[in-house]
C-alpha cells in the first residue's frame, strides 16, 4: 500500500498553484481557448492512465481543474504529487 503523507510533507511538496484541502490538492488553469484546455485534458488523461492515477478534472470552458487525492490510501501520497508535476508540465507546454 502506498505510504500516505503528513500534512507537512504534503505541504511541503505543493507546487506552484497548487492548494491543499484536507486529502485533495488542486490547480485550477486557464487556457487560451475551449478546443486547448481539451487538448490538455487528453494529454493528462494518457500520463493518468500509464499510472493508473486518475484525477478528477473539471471543465468549464477555457478553465480546468485538476483534483487530486489517492483514494485507495484515504490521503496523500507520492503517487498525487508525482501526477500533479507532470500535470504542471503540460501545462507549461500546451
Amino acid at each position: 500500500m502506498t505510504e500516505i503523507l503528513s500534512d507537512a510533507e504534503a505541504d511541503g511538496r505543493l507546487g506552484p498553484g497548487w492548494t491543499r484541502s484536507g486529502s485533495v490538492i488542486a490547480r485550477e488553469v486557464e487556457l487560451a481557448s475551449f478546443l486547448q484546455a481539451i487538448e490538455v485534458v487528453d494529454r493528462v488523461a494518457v500520463l493518468a492512465e500509464a499510472a493508473d492515477h486518475h484525477p478528477d478534472i473539471d471543465i468549464r470552458w477555457r478553465t480546468l481543474t485538476f483534483r487530486l487525492t489517492t483514494h485507495s490510501a484515504g490521503g496523500l501520497t507520492a503517487k498525487d504529487f508525482d501526477l500533479a508535476n507532470q500535470i504542471d508540465e503540460v501545462i507549461a507546454s500546451p
